[in-house]
């Protein structure tokens, strides 16, 4: 079995210690975690905390805490606004295992690829594409139950809607504890990446396209949600893989929310990982099991958990508990 007593999160960033969880000392696992994560935007310092995984487990975990925006760039854009805009200023689509830009030319045959009349996203008269272009539209129609209203709506959420004080919370086990079986990732997401910023479960796309809406991600596969800030539902060279890359292997993007690490979905620069298994992980010599994650049009940077996963706490505040499940957050 993978679920071996290994220091995962230290594998993760290339450090060299000895595989044995027993011979290190907790100091040294938050000093490499925290370097890991030296580019997100910290809201706190970096800790080890007690924690209860999905499964029942009691474990000790990383808590790291940040403000859900990037540091390294400026998200956007999202929506057209009409049909004559271009990929320059609007976002990308994912769609059966492929990448759209979702430029005004895309919602203009939003119609055809859907087979689904009933889809206008264009003025006919005016060539203007309906976007939610205020936080209150934005919160109306980033929901479960969006009113008919908002139909051929380009659904955007823009980093000055988000609470300024708002931090996300993020609890991943030190090591790896066995699950009795896969566990879907929309409960707790797939994991964050180590620029901070989450790496979600699937985009509810039945949901979005159900109530003939589109609710573009940008061109790092990420979008807003006024509950969780800004996270992505692909994994693309925007997110900052730490250092201890090799010329056999990639360097990890980031942490799994089961405590192994993510690594991107090609192995090295141009070769796929071979034998993944449902969850897209699989072993490897010297780093141990480990997840890639999967191509960005297909919607899952993981397939599922394998092991039993931490808790992302909104705010920053209460103790994990991941056996009493909270439920995902609101949609997208």
């Amino acid at each position: 079995m993978h679920f071996k007593p290994a220091l995962a999160a230290i594998a993760a960033v290339g450090l060299a210690f000895p595989a044995a969880a027993h011979e290190h000392d907790e100091s040294s696992v938050l000093a490499a975690l925290t370097e890991a994560f030296s580019g997100a935007d910290l809201a706190a310092a970096p800790k080890i905390v007690d924690c209860t995984l999905s499964g029942g487990a009691r474990a000790r975990c990383l808590s790291l805490t940040v403000r859900p925006e990037p540091s390294g760039y400026v998200p956007g854009p999202w929506c057209p606004t009409s049909a004559d805009d271009g990929p320059d200023v609007s976002g990308i689509w994912l769609h059966d295992g492929r990448v759209f830009d979702a430029d005004g030319s895309f919602m203009g045959q939003i119609a055809e690829l859907f087979d689904d009349p009933a889809w206008q996203m264009v003025d006919p008269d005016t060539g203007k594409i309906a976007v939610t272009d205020t936080k209150e539209k934005c919160a109306a129609a980033a929901r479960p139950d969006v009113g008919a209203e908002y139909a051929n709506t380009c659904v955007e959420c823009l980093p000055e809607y988000l609470d300024p004080d708002l931090t996300v919370t993020y609890v991943i086990p030190l090591h790896p504890v066995p699950a009795q079986a896969p566990a879907p990732t929309r409960d707790a997401g797939s994991g964050v990446a180590f620029n901070g910023i989450r790496l979600d479960a699937p985009a509810p796309v039945d949901a979005i396209l159900g109530a003939y809406t589109i609710a573009p991600f940008d061109d790092c596969g990420g979008h807003i949600n006024l509950f969780v800030g800004y996270h992505y539902h692909a994994a693309t060279d925007c997110i900052g893989a730490s250092a201890g890359g090799s010329d056999a292997h990639a360097a990890p993007v980031g942490l799994a929310m089961d405590g192994y690490a993510i690594y991107p979905t090609l192995s090295d620069e141009e070769t796929a990982a071979a034998g993944l298994d449902s969850c897209f992980g699989h072993e490897a010599a010297g780093l141990g099991y480990h997840y890639h994650a999967g191509p960005a049009g297909g919607n899952a940077i993981l397939g599922c958990l394998s092991g039993q996963f931490g808790c992302v706490l909104e705010g920053g505040a209460g103790q994990c508990d991941a056996s009493q499940r909270r439920g995902p957050p609101p949609r997208d």
